[in-house]
């Protein structure tokens, strides 16, 4: 099977399920689910976030999944427990059609690796 294949595949499976776990269904898109990553990482599922603070939770879920990439690295969490992360190394210029993948690379690898999909 080649790589684009099983990525396809992979990725579909963490659609389907976050879809059919927190959307009834309707396809959640890259953004919704790097929101629900933040979310997850910040550990507070059920309080209301304000816009900036959803930009913060997309922001740590991108440095969460990107930082096995070597991109990022974890740094502290602050007194509300909001994690922070250092940049280790900066991120190549992209297409857009590239940081796509290399997002949906990073997000199968996360849930891959915490045992959601297999």
């Amino acid at each position: 099977m080649s790589r684009d294949h099983e990525l396809k595949e992979r990725w579909d499976l963490v659609v389907n399920k976050l879809s059919n776990q927190f959307a009834d269904g309707d396809r959640l898109d890259l953004d919704a689910i790097i929101y629900l990553i933040g979310v997850q990482e910040l550990g507070q599922p059920h309080k209301t976030f304000k816009k900036d603070e959803k930009i913060n939770l997309m922001h740590i879920a991108i440095c969460r999944v990107l930082e096995p990439f070597g991109y990022y690295e974890f740094d502290f969490i602050d007194d509300d427990g909001w994690p922070h992360y250092q940049i280790k190394e900066q991120l190549p210029a992209l297409k857009a059609g590239e940081q796509s993948v290399l997002m949906k690379q990073a997000i199968v690898e996360y849930f891959f690796e915490s045992g959601y999909i297999n």
